[in-house]
């Protein structure tokens, strides 16, 4: 078989890339969440996304500490279907970190009346920051996992260190 022939039969399957990778951005980044709100960096429960669904006093306990952190796994899946699903073939790191902050706004900005207590500037601005940091490196971490995948950027990476 010729090496043409055996690149083109090598096509990664998109919607079981973009799980696997929702899966581990949701572990790794939802555990940075939980990491930050026990050192005090952020006053923002990791339940947040559960908040429309448990009461506010369930998700300040451990038990609602491992649903919110299984929530943003399954959030985190359900994010990166969707950048597979759109936004695949563009290059760089800058569509995974402008995905990021558009998620943040989406969360924070918009959808402040549904999943925080309150709005994100009456939280204390290093909460704001932490969150904000937290959710461009979420995005920048599937964005550009994806962009690797399924555009010629790996091959680009190689070039620029061999040079």
């Amino acid at each position: 078989m010729s090496k043409s022939h055996q690149q083109r039969s090598e096509h990664t399957n998109p919607w079981l890339f973009a799980m696997e990778l929702g899966f581990f951005a949701g572990l790794i980044w939802g555990a940075m969440r939980w990491l930050f709100y026990a050192m005090h960096f952020t006053k923002v429960v990791p339940g947040f996304l559960a908040e429309p669904f448990f009461k506010h006093d369930f998700l300040v306990k451990p038990e609602g500490h491992l649903i919110g952190y299984l929530l943003f796994i399954v959030f985190s899946v359900i994010a990166s279907l969707l950048y597979v699903l759109i936004l695949r073939k563009l290059k760089g790191p800058w569509p995974g970190m402008i995905y990021g902050v558009l998620w943040w706004s989406a969360l924070f900005l918009a959808g402040s009346w549904m999943f925080l207590q309150q709005g994100p500037f009456k939280l204390p601005w290093n909460t704001v920051i932490t969150e904000f940091c937290i959710f461009l490196l979420w995005g920048l971490f599937i964005g550009y996992t994806i962009t690797i995948e399924y555009t010629d950027e790996r091959r680009r990476e190689e070039r620029i260190s061999v040079a």
